[in-house]
């Protein structure tokens, strides 16, 4: 192989109960994985083009498992080999290559309140109804199935397959589109359920290796068994917030903004952190990994979002990232299964079936015995939940993963004792990889049409009027851009008839509406969107208010996500969290029927924010500075970001719903924009208590920060459409990052406004007594007086 020394591996594989040797090139295991992702791009163009009802790794697994079940029979060749290496490999490995990265991303994903107030439920779901499901797949296997398993191979058994797999879960979730409530009960249950089912497979696989004699396993007891338990599941728990601590800090100090290799610096922090805390908490330390990198992507999110710098970069990765383990899990997992599967006859899927119901019911069983109380604790639960929670219990590759655990052990017994006991652990391998392609196939796929028939996903009336309302401005908007192409000279004899034709919004556009929009666009108002007569006006009422409230509150969300981007808040500061968290009370409150209330809910927030910013201003600027001033400051940027966010939605609300005149609004809309209001007169009553001189000087630096910011945003356009290099770029930029470090540590200083100036290179910042100063992090020495300056 051109130069290249190239080893050989034996690989042994299970082909109708005899055991075949081959040697294969190592090289060749490179192979497989990207085979799986060429596959992967196959099925996706088919099923985005031709079959859009089938789930994605449903069809990945099956394609993995005909790969599987035809290595064992076709001749040699490099796909054949490759594949065959891969059927050999430890279950281990497939855990701590492919779920941290997934996992990560999942928990990072989950929406921190929602977990924060539903955590008794979860706890439920994921430690009694586990017990309880083990228990009753063990009696399944151990009194319906006619293998002769022993009590404790058939709870081994009854652990793999009785919490759901949080990989397959999170990707039906995401595929569905499933509200965040009904997703955070059945995403945190599958990721926290894991380490009971994982602490009940290492005791009982435990217990059955002993019966067979192997050398370094016992017979767990009861007490012990509880012990373990609790210690891998709290164990990895703490391991995973100290490793969550770990990465809040990393990002916080990596926090040069404009630097785009600190940006990508701060990815690679993300993923080592992931299979770090998740190796360090399986293998180090014999705790629970999954559940590390649960608290360890829940940490992170509570307390480092706003530290991101790149958020943009960040999503993108990670999500190029899922695609590509999700694609190789699952057709691993089917090749794996389809390779190993020694089901004997008709008689052994039959079993399958028999069990695939037996599972369907105990779940269903389980979740209407613990129905009472998870109804009216945390953030409860309807009966509708209940029911697709029943139907959502997805295995996947992590119970295979376990069973191959099980099954390399047994094939590392001496001979006698691997013939002896190999074909029970096979018949449980075929059974748990059968359980995950029934689920893929069956329950997946049928997942969408339960939601819409038990309403989770219908959207309601108002929901309806307001996406309704979206199409007709839409509509409006297309005539508009048509008068603005027909303005060019290109354009002007392009026939209405083949247009009205091909483009659908204005297929049934009236001479009306038409002379509507040439008069926008000659009054040169292009845009705004006018008042539409056929627009069907909804009368007031508490549903329609209630969805145009929650959208208002996503677009003060999207809002402060730009002042974040923007540079415009400080993303190390408690203000962000404070107001971004106020919208989540907010939602809540809104849901119960009471008006928009975020800027008491900000405020109330704010009391515990303001003490980590003064512990931050102590470690910038080294100094303990003003208090009262600090707390000022903080108040009064609090209240700008709040206002200019409320001001945004307001327009943007309006101009999506009717024309900017509010007057044009229904009752509904209109009260949702007078609550704004109302919020925001209570943020300037804020400004107005404080002392007029005080707050112009906060003004007046907020004002600078915002101009350096545009300053760099400019250079870095530049760069990024090719008109300077990245090495011109990158020194302009790392000059007004210190710029803006020391309009920072001025501003936490209460330094005069005075001593900012505008100059012909851009904003710069110059004080009399320190010109020529360096531009530190943190400053040292004394604080001139405001006052008399």
């Amino acid at each position: 192989m051109g130069g290249i020394s190239v080893k050989t591996n034996e690989v042994r594989f299970l082909s109708s109960g005899m055991e075949e040797v081959e040697e294969v090139e190592l090289p060749f295991v490179v192979l497989f994985p990207w085979f799986a992702v060429f596959l992967g791009v196959v099925v996706y163009y088919v099923l985005s083009r031709f079959t859009h009802g089938l789930p994605y790794t449903a069809i990945m697994f099956i394609t993995g498992a005909m790969i599987g079940y035809s290595a064992l029979h076709a001749a040699s060749n490099a796909i054949v080999d490759s594949t065959r290496l891969w059927l050999g490999i430890n279950g281990e490995i497939i855990i701590l290559t492919f779920l941290p990265g997934l996992l990560f991303l999942d928990s990072y994903n989950s929406n921190v309140f929602l977990f924060q107030r539903s955590i008794l439920q979860i706890i439920i779901f994921a430690f009694p109804m586990v017990l309880g499901g083990t228990a009753l797949t063990a009696c399944i296997a151990y009194y319906i199935f006619p293998y002769g398993w022993s009590f404790n191979l058939s709870m081994t058994f009854g652990a793999i397959l009785s919490a759901t797999d949080p990989v397959a879960v999170a990707v039906l979730l995401n595929e569905l589109g499933a509200p965040s409530r009904l997703k955070v009960h059945i995403a945190g249950e599958s990721l926290m359920n894991d380490g009971s089912s994982v602490v009940f497979f290492r005791i009982f696989s435990s217990r059955f290796l002993y019966e067979l004699g192997f050398q370094g396993f016992e017979q767990i007891g009861w007490v012990r068994g509880f012990i373990l338990f609790f210690r891998l599941s709290l164990g990895g728990a703490c391991i995973g917030l100290l490793f969550g601590i770990g990465l809040v800090t990393i990002l916080f100090n990596l926090n040069r903004r404009l630097s785009k290799d600190e940006n990508v610096i701060q990815v690679m922090a993300t993923i080592m952190t992931a299979y770090l805390s998740f190796f360090v908490s399986e293998i180090l330390a014999d705790c629970s990994g999954i559940i590390a990198v649960l608290f360890c992507g829940l940490t992170t999110k509570a307390f480092g979002f706003s530290f991101i710098n790149d958020s943009h970069l960040t999503e993108d990765f990670w999500h190029i990232m899922e695609n590509l383990l999700n694609t190789v899990l699952f057709t691993v997992g089917g090749a794996v299964w389809g390779g190993i599967i020694n089901f004997g006859g008709m008689e052994d899927w039959l079993y399958l079936l028999i069990l695939y119901a037996s599972l369907y019911a105990i779940r269903a069983l389980l979740v209407l015995i613990f129905f009472p109380i998870t109804s009216n604790i945390g953030i409860k639960q309807n009966w509708q939940e209940a029911c697709f929670m029943a139907h959502a219990g997805l295995r996947g590759a992590v119970g295979i993963a376990l069973a191959l655990l099980l099954s390399a052990e047994t094939h590392n017994a001496p001979k006698e004792q691997r013939e002896k006991y190999q074909e029970y652990v096979d018949k449980l391998f075929g059974m748990v990889g059968g359980i995950a392609f029934l689920t893929l196939v069956i329950n997946a796929p049928t997942s969408p049409a339960l939601l819409n028939a038990l309403g989770l996903v219908n959207p309601t009336e108002a929901r309806n009027r307001v996406v309704h309302n979206y199409e007709l401005h839409m509509r409006q908007n297309v005539l508009i851009e048509f008068m603005k192409l027909l303005a060019e000279e290109t354009f002007k004899s392009v026939d209405f008839g083949v247009v009205r034709e091909y483009v659908s919004p204005l297929a049934e556009v009236t001479s009306k509406e038409l002379e509507a929009a040439v008069e926008i666009y000659n009054k040169r108002y292009p845009d705004k969107i006018p008042s539409l007569d056929n627009v069907m006006r909804a009368p007031l009422n508490e549903e329609a208010a209630l969805e145009e409230r929650q959208i208002f509150i996503h677009l003060l969300e999207r809002e402060y996500h730009r002042q974040l981007l923007a540079g415009e808040l400080d993303s190390r500061g408690g203000t962000p969290f404070s107001l971004l968290q106020s919208l989540q009370l907010a939602n809540e409150s809104v849901m119960k029927g009471n008006p928009l209330q975020d800027w008491d809910a900000s405020q109330s927030i704010g009391k515990w924010t303001r003490k980590w910013d003064r512990l931050l201003h102590a470690y910038r600027v080294g100094v303990s500075g003003d208090e009262d001033f600090l707390a000022i400051r903080t108040h009064v940027l609090q209240a700008l970001s709040f206002i200019k966010a409320h001001t945004y939605a307001q327009e943007t609300f309006k101009a999506e719903f009717a024309s900017v005149d509010a007057n044009s609004l229904t009752l509904s809309q209109k009260a949702v924009v007078d609550e704004s209001r109302e919020q925001v007169s209570r943020a300037e009553a804020v400004l107005n208590a404080f002392d007029a001189e005080d707050v112009n000087v906060i003004k007046s630096q907020y004002v600078c920060q915002i101009l350096l910011y545009k300053c760099a945003d400019y250079f870095r356009t530049l760069a990024h459409n090719g008109l300077m290099n990245e090495r011109e770029a990158g020194e302009f930029l790392e000059k007004y990052d210190k710029k803006l470090r020391h309009l920072r540590n001025a501003s936490e200083l209460k330094y005069e406004i005075s001593y900012l100036k505008l100059s012909n290179e851009g904003c710069r910042l110059e004080k009399p007594s320190e010109r020529g100063s360096n531009d530190d992090e943190r400053v040292s020495g004394a604080r001139p007086n405001y006052h008399d300056a």
